[in-house]
């Protein structure tokens, strides 16, 4: 997925200019995304001991590092 404006939160789904998302943040230091950050849309995603794969239908896949 290439480098883009995150226009919503990754773990609420909510706008990422609204509101306060502290707690998604501190929540995103053990958890995986949930929402793509560019559509919204709920991402299928798969946790292993070795990390996280997060897929978009629209946007493709995210991967922990």
């Amino acid at each position: 997925m290439t480098n883009a404006v995150e226009t919503y939160c990754d773990r609420c789904g909510e706008p990422a200019g609204e509101g306060d998302h502290a707690v998604c943040r501190a929540a995103r230091a053990m958890e995986p995304p949930r929402y793509c950050p560019r559509c919204r849309r709920r991402m299928v995603v798969q946790v292993t001991p070795l990390g996280w794969t997060a897929h978009c239908s629209r946007h493709g896949e995210l991967a922990s590092t």
